[in-house]
Formats: structure tokens, sequence, C-alpha cells
């Protein structure tokens, strides 16, 4: 009795704490696993492949015989697509891609429960943006560059207003001028 009391306090602690974000976050975190899976096993059918290909020059680019496994998300004219695998050939490069409808409805939950914490009603077209990421501004977001070449370096340190521990390292391939 203790026990599922507790559990069930603690459900109710972290969804006051997440709020439903973290529920979707935790979502769309199964859905691109389940993706991630089914894609690695081929297991999709080829009539929901979609193949785009892009003209790309890549000077001293050899040609692929096989497809390699890529994985990636992005949005086109308001639908959701998955990248499965690509290749390069004769200049072009060949990118499969399957349609995510689960992908596209977490975020269509997300935006209308976002909207609805404004005024406007949510059958007024003000903005078309998605709303996902509100809580960008707090996560950390660090860029390391490391240079595998000797010479001589530099460290510049800078502040921003998101982080006070950034730091540009750039790399001198010449030594400094004799005065």
């Amino acid at each position: 009795m203790k026990r599922g009391l507790t559990i069930v306090l603690l459900v109710l602690f972290l969804l006051n704490v997440l709020g439903y974000y973290g529920v979707f976050m935790g979502l769309q975190f199964v859905n691109e696993r389940e993706m991630r899976a089914l894609f690695d096993d081929d297991n999709f059918l080829p009539e929901e492949e979609i193949t785009i290909k892009v003209p790309i020059t890549v000077p001293y680019a050899t040609d692929a015989r096989e497809f390699t496994r890529v994985d990636g998300e992005f949005e086109h004219q308001g639908e959701t697509y998955r990248m499965v695998k690509q290749r390069y050939i004769s200049d072009t490069l060949h990118i499969v891609c399957v349609k995510d409808n689960t992908s596209k409805e977490i975020k269509q939950a997300l935006n209308d429960y976002v909207k609805s914490f404004t005024d406007k009603p949510s059958s007024e077209k003000g903005s078309t943006k998605t709303i996902q990421n509100f809580i960008k501004d707090y996560i950390p977001c660090f860029t390391v560059l490391q240079s595998e070449e000797s010479g001589w370096n530099k460290v510049l340190s800078y502040r921003t207003h998101t982080s006070m521990y950034e730091s540009l390292a750039i790399q001198l391939n010449s030594p400094p001028p004799k005065v």
C-alpha cells in the first residue's frame, strides 16, 4: 500500500517538474528508437520509400555501389520524413526517406498543448511555425574543435549570456612575427 502510494506521488511529482513537455519528449524518444530498429533491420515496406536525388559535386568522391545507413529527420511541406540510407553516384546523392506520421502527430500534439496556454484561439492561424523546442534556451550546448596538426595555438576566451565556460582555440600555421 505504501509502496504504491509512493510510486503514484513520485509520478505526480515528476509530471509537475517536467510537465507534459517531458511526456512528449519521452514519446518522441521512444518513436525514434523504434524507427531506428525498423530501419536497421530493413523492416519497412518498399511502397513507403521516397528517393530524393540531390545533384552535388564533390571533388575526388568515389561512387558507392551499396547504400549506407543514415539517421536523420526533416520536415517538408508539413510532412515529417526520416532518412534511411544514402549513396553517391555520378555527382548525385540518392537519399531514401520514409514518411514518419507518428513523429508528426507527436509534434502536432505538443504544438496544440503549447497553444492552449496562449490567448489566441486554436483555429486562428497567425503563425504556422511549429513550437517544438521552447525550452531550448535552458539546455546547454557545447562545441569542441580540436586540431590534429602541430603549430602555434592561441586560446581566446569569451563569455555569452548563456554560458560562462566557452572558449575558442584558433590554429595559427605560422610563428609570431619577429620584431
